[in-house]
């Protein structure tokens, strides 16, 4: 089902656009890298027990700010890295197709934003160190850019992608507030803020929405003129018609001198 509606978002929505093989793998292929690299830390750590948990974010310790560059990529179990797998794959591959010349700065600066706020503000404790790590700080950056990216612009197409991931991924709002302590809510919160924030600065960048132009009109002042005789042969013919009318009245007016004083010759000076 999630590959049927992929698949729509991507063809359907840019009025059947073509989608040839070589730019299909030019949209996934990062993506791709990305999944083979935490699938194989996940691999490793598990298998040889490197603890790598210890590169998380652990906030507001020295050690811990490496766990911004390394979080992203460490998963504590198999249910945690399948769970993030598909969604992560899916957002980031939408982000290259929609907007690829905003791509990579959008995404390094999710990375990058999400990762130094939850080192600041996340939970810790001095008896128990907490470590957050796990892809999903990035999942909520993404789908928080992708549907803000469509609201800012108030691109038709883009909107129709904002809605996709609303009905897609609409369900994971729920993360970013504290209902299970045993997940990094916090990275969830930050993730989603800085998704926020980077579509915002980047709303007048990539794609736009295009103003129809109407093309302008031609005087045609030919036509024009041609109209301005016709309408002074109109009201010419139709002053000759009123003068030849033998059934016109013509009414003569002439003043009576009655009850006018008469004028005295002798009057005086």
């Amino acid at each position: 089902m999630s590959v049927l509606i992929l698949w729509y978002a991507f063809g359907v929505s840019f009025a059947m656009r073509k989608f040839p093989l070589s730019e299909l793998f030019s949209v996934i292929k990062y993506p791709f890298v990305f999944l083979i690299i935490c699938w194989a830390v996940f691999l490793s750590d598990h298998y040889f027990n490197l603890d790598l948990y210890r590169f998380g974010v652990s906030p507001r310790t020295l050690p811990g700010l490496i766990g911004i560059l390394f979080s992203p990529f460490i998963h504590g179990d198999f249910g945690h890295i399948i769970n993030n797998s598909l969604p992560v794959f899916i957002l980031s591959s939408m982000i290259f197709y929609f907007y690829r010349p905003i791509a990579w700065p959008s995404i390094l600066w999710i990375f990058l934003i999400s990762g130094i706020w939850l080192w600041v503000g996340g939970r810790n404790s001095d008896v128990i160190p907490n470590y957050h790590f796990g892809a999903s700080t990035l999942i909520y950056g993404f789908a928080s850019f992708l549907f803000f990216s469509g609201v800012f612009r108030k691109h038709k197409q883009l909107m129709m992608v904002s809605g996709f991931v609303v009905f897609m991924y609409g369900s994971i709002t729920h993360g970013i507030f504290p209902f299970d302590t045993r997940v990094s809510w916090e990275g969830h919160l930050f993730g989603a803020i800085s998704g926020i924030l980077v579509a915002y600065s980047y709303r007048k960048d990539g794609p736009q929405l295009v103003p129809v132009e109407w093309p302008n009109e031609e005087v045609d002042l030919e036509a024009e003129y041609n109209e301005q005789i016709e309408m002074e042969k109109r009201i010419e013919e139709q002053n000759s018609k009123e003068s030849l009318d033998p059934f016109q009245i013509i009414y003569h007016f002439k003043s009576s001198n009655e009850g006018k004083p008469h004028e005295s010759k002798d009057q005086p000076l």
